[in-house]
């Protein structure tokens, strides 16, 4: 006798393990529409960013607006002195002024031979004009015999030889002329070179003068640390970094493994903690860092009140609508296109029976269910790991 009941006692299964409901987060499986999502934290930047860079070498003299600050395009941010810029402003506008007197006595000196050459011309024009006058009263005086034939000859060879030299000298003029032009282009082309070179010293010379040239806020003073009164700065050096406020795009950080499904164009909401703006994907980093893929999203509403540049933000990406697909609340260890164990409630929610579950696609709050479960079942979605050794659970 005490033998059988030792043998049943030993064939009995362990009592299950009691949970607090209250501590429990359930779901119930639902048939329809699901909406996939991912989401990911970042901030706001500004689409438009102007860094301005030392054009030349200078030293600080004065910094009239420190970081904050709200500027318009003229407004004066740095002072800049650098003697050798200034110098060579100067030097560069007496070149050309020394340029210009050359090029004008050039000009009065080539007119000048043009004059006497044109002259010249007009001359040897008159003579053969004369000439050939002659020329045609000899021949008439030759048919009425009042002249020899000889005297009418000399007078026409000479209208003619007059003639061919007046065209000589008209083409001399236009030769002249056109060396004159060329002459003058040279002389033109250095002006333009030394007009050119002003223009760029003067340039660099008023750029020691260090405008915003955008309208928005002053986000930094230096490349890396806060620029200094007396500081001296290389050519190339980033002095100042300006923005626009009121165009602000989403950076958001999306972890790499969920953002394969993103693409550009899907729509998105941003999270300021203030409001919340609708928004659309514009462009996907290649890159990856630190396990995530940057995602650049556009809004495409007014910005919530206290939005600005480097603001903390959270987003939302709707990837796809699923259309009559079983799904339920995401577990806390479930992934995507994954198998678990999940608990399984009973009809009087007293129990729960671990149950094998294939996961489909997944969304930010759900996650498809693909085998082991039916619409109406409830699923326990809370972090049930303490109780892996147990396959049945009540429910307290």
């Amino acid at each position: 006798m005490f033998f059988a009941i030792t043998l049943g006692l030993t064939r009995l299964k362990p009592a299950a393990p009691s949970v607090e409901s209250a501590m429990l987060y359930t779901d119930k499986v639902k048939r329809g529409e699901m909406q996939r999502q991912v989401r990911g934290n970042g901030s706001l930047v500004p689409e438009e960013i102007h860094w301005i860079p030392a054009t030349t070498p200078g030293r600080i003299e004065r910094i009239r607006v420190l970081p904050g600050a709200e500027v318009k395009a003229d407004t004066i941010l740095v002072e800049l002195t650098n003697p050798e810029v200034e110098q060579a402003a100067l030097d560069a506008e007496w070149q050309l002024k020394a340029a210009e007197a050359d090029f004008n006595k050039l000009k009065v000196q080539l007119e000048s031979e043009r004059l006497s050459q044109a002259a010249q011309a007009a001359q040897l024009n008159s003579e053969c004009m004369i000439a050939k006058v002659d020329a045609q009263a000899d021949t008439e005086l030759e048919a009425e015999k009042l002249v020899d034939r000889l005297t009418a000859l000399r007078s026409r060879t000479k209208a003619e030889q007059l003639a061919l030299r007046c065209e000589m000298e008209q083409k001399r003029l236009a030769i002249l002329e056109k060396n004159h032009q060329a002459q003058l282009a040279a002389q033109e082309a250095g002006l333009e070179r030394f007009r050119a070179l002003l223009a760029l010293k003067r340039k660099q010379a008023a750029e020691l003068t260090v405008r915003a040239g955008l309208d928005g806020v002053l986000q930094r003073l230096g490349d890396r640390d806060q620029l200094q009164v007396g500081q001296q700065l290389a050519a190339g050096a980033n002095i100042a970094r300006v923005a626009n406020p009121a165009k602000l795009k989403a950076e958001i950080r999306v972890v790499e493994t969920q953002a394969k499904d993103i693409a550009h164009g899907q729509k998105a909401v941003i999270d300021t903690r203030n409001g919340t703006v609708p928004g659309r994907v514009t462009r996907i980093d290649p890159a990856v860092q630190n396990g995530t893929v940057t995602v650049d999203v556009a809004l495409e509403g007014p910005l919530p009140k206290g939005a600005r540049p480097d603001l903390t933000v959270e987003g939302v990406i709707e990837l796809e609508l699923l259309s009559n697909v079983l799904y339920v609340g995401r577990p806390v260890q479930g992934q995507s296109e994954s198998t678990v164990g999940l608990f399984k409630l009973d009809a009087d929610g007293r129990e729960a029976t671990r149950v094998p579950v294939k996961l489909g696609r997944s969304s930010v709050s759900t996650i498809e269910i693909l085998e082991g479960l039916s619409e109406g079942d409830r699923v326990i979605l809370s972090d049930m790991s303490q109780w892996d050794a147990h396959n049945r659970v009540r429910l307290n």
